[in-house]
């Protein structure tokens, strides 16, 4: 009888055990282990420029990591999340992209056209994680000295036009001045901008700009 109610305690330990991990994952890593996103850094569409800046932190920093896997969180489940790499979207032939085809952007290796390159006008061919890191994460954002809350910090000559694509848009710039002194007359500033659009009264993320001086 010893041996089946041994059994038992350590059954009912082990189970325990595995409540107690599964909600330390929860806790630290967003997911269950049944894989349930923990959406705690997700803001209501109203909220104040303190949180909606922090959001926005968070989000740089996935993109900082390639952590396509959590960015896929932010994203919204409807609209998917446009890129741009120049501050002129057009929705022809910039993409867009679903949060699960984001969270796969790791592995995948396929090439996509993600637009023209300024000046040339040659495709833009690149998988993923090459043009993240050409047109996305092209200087280290997380410390960028100016900030614009739904406001374009420096407009350079491409037509910037992220309200009228997205009229209900929320912003942030994080942005890079140049340097008056380079080779490029001061023209060595950069953005990138995130937009962020309302579903079920929280914003998502539904585009990821880079704004550059142009040719």
């Amino acid at each position: 009888m010893k041996k089946p109610l041994h059994r038992a305690v350590v059954a009912l330990a082990a189970f325990i055990l595995g409540i107690l991990i599964s909600g330390v994952l929860y806790v630290l890593t967003g997911f269950s282990l049944f894989g349930d996103p923990l959406e705690s850094h997700l803001i209501p569409s109203d909220s104040d420029d303190s949180d909606f800046v922090d959001m926005a932190y968070v989000v740089v920093e996935h993109i900082k990591n390639k952590d396509y896997r959590a960015l896929s969180r932010y994203v919204h489940p409807e609209l998917g999340v446009v890129f741009s790499p120049y501050a002129t979207i057009t929705l022809r032939p910039n993409l867009r992209f679903t949060a699960n085809q984001v969270a796969g952007f790791a592995r995948d290796r396929d090439s996509y056209i993600w637009g023209v390159r300024d000046g040339t006008g040659e495709p833009i061919e690149m998988t993923p994680n090459e043009y993240f890191s050409e047109f996305v994460f092209t200087r280290d954002y997380t410390t960028a000295p100016m900030l614009g809350i739904d406001h374009i910090v420096r407009r350079g000559n491409a037509l910037e036009n992220i309200t009228e694509v997205f009229p209900d848009v929320r912003f942030v710039d994080f942005h890079f001045p140049g340097n008056e002194t380079d080779s490029m007359n001061g023209h060595s500033w950069s953005t990138l901008r995130l937009g962020f659009e309302d579903h079920n009264g929280r914003l998502r993320l539904t585009a990821i700009i880079r704004s550059v001086w142009t040719v």
